[in-house]
């Protein structure tokens, strides 16, 4: 950073959280990634993931640059976490998403879910929830990217997150979820995890799955990186090249266990053979897209006993969100600029079109149903310097959250319209909390 807007850092941490951080992420153009701290981070364990493999494959994994947020989004985020938990717990909340789910979800089980990913745009009011999903990559390699940043000068210093043992609460949430499921007896310790994904090795987030398997082997618990077509299950427990497999840390993107492939692992869970994190019964409480307009529903969380600061927490934080059905499809059209479009169970931005980018035909497959329309929240900007020229960017911010506690928090760099990891420069990105006006006086 150069120093005439080195001063100009100091003086604006003493404004307000929110204009300090909106000031910062337009004006602070430096790159926070060491890349040789990433090696480090990356390759610490037995060096089956190369960071310079990593690069050359996945060139817009990581971004060089940081993302500025203020100290009230995140509590202001961590509150909206905490207003849909206490909805969702509720009786009569599940029985209205269960409705429509996939009959997979009606099944109970006791592990809670793993990495749900509360993605959140930061709208003029505040930060606005634009999804939640049930199986969020990207955690672990957050975490790394996390311990590689540096400073570009001293007041960016003082807002460097702290070092985190984030990485062991993920690996104490996976114990807990076989607690959960099978109690804390010495006798049945957790023995093997299974990483499941379809062809993991072809996945974009491979990397991610390598070092899951490093974290857990280095906690004492025998991890497996592994296809489905893997599983075995001989009506008593499941297995993996022959090993039995107590807990699948479930990747996949077939939330209701419906491809034949995956015959195995849906039986097993049906017979609680085995532990499934996340599962069905996750994803539909949480992740189905039809849910966001549920709990936005003011007037119906009142008639079921939501609180009103709750009601009014989500009415204000959720985008309108309204299903598209055939009858009314032609208004969608006509006020198509307005909105966005989602398949009710999508993932990872998959068929998922703004409004103003569609064709007449693509319309005509969205009308039949299975989609959402959400009302357009335009997401805040981060500008950067690549390769010398400033460039902006797009962002989002992912909670990672686990029994309503938000691990990490971390950004996503993009253009075009929805995060895509092919924009040079674009990404992942950590973030750093931008304190209120008085935390920020009393640091300099």
């Amino acid at each position: 950073m150069d120093k005439r807007l080195f001063a100009t850092v100091a003086e604006v941490m003493s404004a307000e959280g929110e204009t300090s951080a909106e000031w910062l992420n337009r004006g602070c153009a430096c790159i926070s990634l060491d890349h040789p701290s990433l090696q480090r981070a990356l390759e610490e364990g037995d060096g089956s993931v190369s960071h310079a493999e990593l690069l050359a494959t996945r060139p817009h994994l990581f971004s060089d640059g940081m993302v500025f947020v203020g100290q009230e989004h995140l509590q202001r985020m961590a509150r909206i976490v905490a207003a849909v938990e206490r909805v969702v717990a509720l009786p009569a909340y599940r029985q209205r998403v269960l409705a429509y789910a996939p009959p997979l979800a009606a099944h109970v089980a006791a592990a809670a879910g793993v990495f749900l990913g509360y993605d959140f745009h930061l709208g003029p009011e505040g930060p606005q929830l634009i999804e939640i999903n049930s199986n969020a990559g990207g955690a672990l390699l957050n975490a790394r990217l996390l311990r590689a940043q540096r400073a570009c000068c001293a007041p960016v210093a003082r807002m460097m997150p702290a070092e985190s043992a984030v990485e062991a609460e993920f690996v104490d949430m996976f114990r807990n979820e076989w607690r959960l499921a099978r109690g804390d007896s010495p006798a049945m310790p957790l023995a093997c995890i299974a990483i499941v994904d379809n062809a993991p090795g072809e996945q974009y987030l491979a990397p991610e799955f390598e070092l899951f398997r490093q974290l857990f082997e280095a906690a004492g618990i025998r991890a497996l990186v592994a296809d489905p077509d893997e599983l075995r299950y001989d009506g008593e427990r499941l297995r993996c090249r022959g090993q039995i497999v107590d807990l699948v840390y479930n990747r996949l993107t077939d939330f209701a266990l419906d491809e034949p492939r995956h015959a195995a692992l849906r039986a097993a869970y049906l017979a609680d053979a085995v532990v499934l994190t996340p599962h069905p019964r996750t994803h539909a409480l949480y992740a189905d897209k039809r849910n966001l307009a549920v709990l936005a529903d003011e007037t119906w969380l009142g008639e079921i006993g939501v609180d009103e600061a709750d009601r009014q927490c989500l009415k204000s934080s959720i985008p309108r969100t309204v299903d598209v059905v055939p009858t009314v499809a032609e208004a969608f059209w006509t006020t198509r600029k307005q909105w966005f479009f989602k398949p009710v169970a999508g993932f990872g931005s998959k068929a998922a079109y703004r409004g103003d980018k569609l064709t007449r035909r693509v319309f005509e497959e969205i009308a039949a149903g299975g989609y959402v329309a959400q009302a357009l929240v335009t997401p805040s900007q981060r500008r950067l310097l690549i390769d010398g020229i400033e460039q902006d960017f797009k962002l989002d911010l992912r909670n990672y959250v686990y029994r309503g506690a938000v691990q990490l928090i971390s950004a996503r760099l993009y253009r075009g319209q929805t995060t895509n990891f092919r924009t040079p420069g674009g990404g992942f990105a950590a973030v750093f909390p931008v304190p209120g006006r008085h935390a920020a006086v009393a640091a300099q």
